[in-house]
């Protein structure tokens, strides 16, 4: 199986590909035990109008149909949100690692509360995509947190 850094690597590239769309940059993949990509995806508010399809949304979504989600791994180059961390704990992923808490905390509290094992990997390719984003459209990242 990989490291941590490479499944990171292969979320941040997600989350460029939104960027390069107009989109906000969060990406997000997720694992099996043996280190076999399930699903992947990019935040899409921008690109399909809707404020539900964050990174971690669309990585669920591609992994489709699964009668467990006991044994996965998410990678999220941005700590959850409260939507996206309800989602991990309600389909029980048990790990997830995070790729950024500079740019916003996230809800790691949360998510460590409630039983799921979380890595911080404060990556800075991460870092750099989201505060460049942020101070390019603020608005934008407003509107995706839920507004104001």
């Amino acid at each position: 199986m990989k490291d941590h850094d490479y499944y990171m690597h292969l979320a941040y590239e997600q989350a460029l590909k939104g960027y390069h769309e107009g989109g906000c940059p969060i990406g997000a993949v997720i694992i099996d035990e043996q280190g076999e990509i399930l699903g992947q995806g990019h935040n899409c508010l921008v690109q399909e109008g809707s404020p539900i399809i964050h990174g971690e949304m669309a990585a669920m979504r591609d992994a489709g149909r699964m009668a467990s989600r006991r044994h996965t791994t998410m990678y999220t180059t941005l700590s959850p949100c409260m939507m996206c961390a309800g989602t991990i704990i309600q389909f029980k992923i048990p790990r997830v690692v995070v790729g950024d808490t500079v740019n916003s905390e996230g809800n790691v509290d949360f998510l460590q509360d409630r039983g799921v094992e979380v890595i911080v990997l404060n990556s800075q390719e991460c870092i750099d995509l989201v505060k460049k984003f942020r101070e390019e459209k603020p608005d934008l990242w407003i509107e995706d947190w839920g507004g104001e």
